[in-house]
């Protein structure tokens, strides 16, 4: 789908969607659990779905009422078993660990980029704990995950320690995992024992080792709380948005202080946030923390004073695109002036866009922020392959055009 977004001013409330990362670590536990769950998910994705269809592989009843979903485990876990993991890294590297543990000869596929998305450090430290593993994509392991002693980089993903720390309470014996330093994206691993700990089990934190007992999770009502990395695109937008827990462990949360440090001011109530981003100025951006918002960060200083400078986001590179250099070629295909670095980008902000096309480079990042920048532009922008959105936020353009925006899908 390629649309054509003709600028024009946005304003208005917006529910965000729920966190996809809280989402995809609930099915889990709520699929491992002793008993049924319910789980309020307000608005689903791509991502979210794909893990939902490999619990359902599993023998997993997952019911859908609306925003209800109730998860179902089975009586016994199937002894072999295919899953698809879509386009999503999350679920790839959440669910290899876990078929694992259960002793499923399981073999694990997907598409898109997902095949060149780094997994060796994760199956390596496996091999090394009763986990047989076939070379190549798709991915195919046979033997039972146990317990025991794990040492993984900590720089790498942070979705192998996620995928570890699901795992291993379903091993017999005590575990441990070492991080080896230094831990990037660390937020995300607190997402992780903040869900595990919702549903009863304790993981004890000491430094950079995790320690893990054996115990099964323990079912019951839960809610997918708002996300922060898909509220950043609305609060960017300028408009006030619900739904965001500002207590919350989600490293995203940091995009307030982000749009700060680019003189953008904050206003909050309750849990609905908004931002005046119309006088914004150039500044440095440490993101080694929040690699998501770095897109959406880049639209918004393109057109902010002075220069702004991105660093430390080297893994940008390894995401749905090289998203160092599509953000890059973002900017400059709206008139704007960024250049790449070894490890992020810096932006030479205009008071305003010119329009043009972006490709989308199947990136819904990329999209989106494309979108937020079109808001700035002096004409219209056109945006190629703009479906990608449908991977973490399917009804983002239903809720840009309910905000003011004129989009047309050519």
């Amino acid at each position: 789908m390629d649309i054509k977004i003709t600028p024009s001013a946005l304003g208005g409330m917006a529910e965000a969607p729920a966190s996809k990362s809280v989402a995809h670590r609930m099915l889990i536990c709520a699929a491992l659990a002793d008993r049924k769950s319910t789980i309020r998910i307000n608005k689903t994705s791509e991502d979210i779905e794909a893990t939902a269809g490999c619990l359902e592989s599993l023998g997993v009843a997952i019911e859908k009422n609306g925003e209800l979903w109730t998860v179902i485990p089975p009586d016994s876990f199937p002894d072999k078993a295919t899953l698809d993991c879509g386009e999503s890294g999350s679920t790839l590297r959440f669910m290899l660990p876990v078929v694992s543990a259960l002793g499923i000869a399981a073999t694990l596929t997907g598409h898109g980029r997902l095949p060149e998305r780094p997994i060796a450090p994760l199956l390596d430290e496996m091999k090394k704990h009763g986990v047989k593993a076939e070379s190549g994509f798709p991915i195919k392991v046979s033997g039972r995950l146990t317990g025991g002693k794990y040492r993984i980089a900590g720089n790498i993903s942070s979705q192998f320690i996620t995928g570890l720390l699901l795992a291993l309470p379903l091993c017999d014996g005590e575990s441990e995992i070492e991080v080896i330093p230094p831990v990037e994206s660390k937020p995300y691993i607190d997402i992780t024992t903040s869900v595990l700990a919702d549903f009863g089990i304790d993981i004890k934190e000491n430094g950079n080792i995790y320690s893990v007992s054996p115990t099964r999770p323990t079912g019951g009502a839960f809610t997918a709380e708002g996300d922060w990395s898909n509220g950043a695109f609305l609060l960017a937008m300028g408009v006030d948005v619900t739904g965001l827990r500002k207590k919350s462990v989600q490293g995203d949360r940091k995009i307030l202080d982000v749009l700060r440090s680019l003189g953008a001011q904050i206003k909050e109530s309750n849990d609905t946030f908004s931002a005046d981003v119309s006088h914004l100025h150039g500044t440095e951006i440490d993101a080694a923390d929040i690699p998501d918002l770095v897109p959406v960060i880049s639209a918004l200083a393109s057109t902010a004073q002075g220069e702004t400078r991105i660093y430390n986001a080297s893994r940008l590179r390894l995401k749905e695109s090289d998203r160092i250099e599509t953000t890059v070629r973002m900017i400059n295909s709206l008139g704007g002036e960024a250049v790449a670095t070894y490890d992020g980008l810096i932006i030479k902000g205009k008071t305003k866009l010119s329009g043009g096309t972006v490709d989308g480079c199947g990136d819904h990042r990329i999209v989106m922020s494309a979108a937020v920048a079109a808001a700035n532009c002096e004409n219209p922008v056109i945006i190629t392959g703009a479906q990608a959105v449908n991977k973490s936020y399917p009804e983002f353009f239903n809720e840009y055009i309910s905000l003011g925006g004129k989009i047309d899908v050519l």
